[in-house]
């Protein structure tokens, strides 16, 4: 289960193949339908089920209720379209504006983000901005309509320091003044630290670690979790060699039983093969999906180690 609560930022944080951006697209029902689908539990937003939705009002409420910045502004900005055309269909479709005051939405949302000659580059087209330009659109498109909740998955990849941070600060002060929750998934570990108040961390399609983005920085509980926060580079290493996690994330269905982590793992025992973990509740508000804290944990009712997204 991942929960976010009104005007918080969650992280959600794991390697590459972790499940970060299914879930995210599960949120949003963009699954692809020829080879995926939810077969099993819910998506619950403001009250209501969202696969119980049909697909007409699913649609209302993409971009209206629940916004994405994608992963890849320059493959999800469409090539052929204007920067304006693109930032006009959202309060055209959502929000009943006409063409006039679309635009004029468009250009404000633009400034909002702090893009200059915003009038002039509604006009232009994605390839003519750079890639912190494009984030930028992205996200004021994203928040265009003024959501209650905002997924970033991974909004500063590929992008220079100076470019993440400033990316960094526009979020923060953007959920500020709209109020927003924010959904920020990411690999990286130092902008869940300065960006999120609670994390999850995710490890082959299941939530292995979820606490307090203090706590866990403080003290991280599962191997996985604390192999993640080694390999972090720190002044006082000096240079030194970098630690790295051996292995890669197993292909999905390959760990039919027992935990998900234990070929990788140095702190793996016999029960680790052979039963899978449950989400133990190690903490008042901390979980881990570990057979280290089992005389200690207590898991979690209804809770068990299988996939509820296929």
């Amino acid at each position: 289960d991942i929960t976010v609560h009104a005007g918080e930022t969650v992280g959600i944080v794991g390697e590459s193949g972790c499940g970060k951006s299914v879930t995210s697209l599960s949120i949003m029902r963009l699954l692809p339908k020829v080879n995926a689908q939810i077969t099993r539990g819910s998506i619950l937003f403001k009250g209501k089920d969202l696969l119980h939705l049909s697909e007409d009002e699913m649609r209302r409420v993409r971009g209206k209720e629940i916004a994405m910045v994608f992963q890849e502004p320059m493959t999800a900005l469409n090539p052929v379209k204007t920067i304006g055309t693109q930032l006009m269909e959202m309060p055209i479709l959502h929000l009943g504006y006409s063409a006039d005051a679309a635009r004029e939405h468009a250009v404000k949302m633009l400034g909002k983000v702090h893009i200059p000659r915003a009038d002039k580059l509604i006009h232009e087209y994605p390839h003519q901005l750079s890639g912190g330009m494009r984030q930028r659109v992205m996200i004021a498109m994203a928040l265009s309509c003024s959501p209650d909740l905002l997924i970033a998955d991974e909004p500063t990849t590929a992008l220079d320091v100076t470019v993440q941070a400033q990316i960094l600060d526009l979020m923060n002060e953007l959920q500020e003044r709209e109020h927003s929750s924010i959904v920020l998934i990411t690999h990286d570990l130092g902008v869940v630290a300065e960006m999120c108040q609670t994390v999850y961390v995710m490890y082959a399609g299941q939530v292995v670690e979820h606490a307090a983005i203090d706590d866990l920085i403080r003290e991280p509980a599962h191997p996985y979790t604390q192999g993640l926060m080694r390999s972090l580079p720190r002044e006082e290493d000096g240079g030194s060699r970098l630690s790295c996690i051996p292995g890669n994330v197993p292909l999905p269905g390959s760990v039919k039983v027992g935990c998900r982590f234990a070929e990788r793992c140095s702190q793996a025992m016999g029960r680790c093969t052979r039963e899978n973990p449950p989400l133990l509740r190690i903490a008042a508000d901390r979980m881990c999906r570990c057979w280290l804290y089992a005389e200690n944990g207590a898991a979690e009712e209804g809770k068990d180690s299988h996939e509820q997204i296929s």
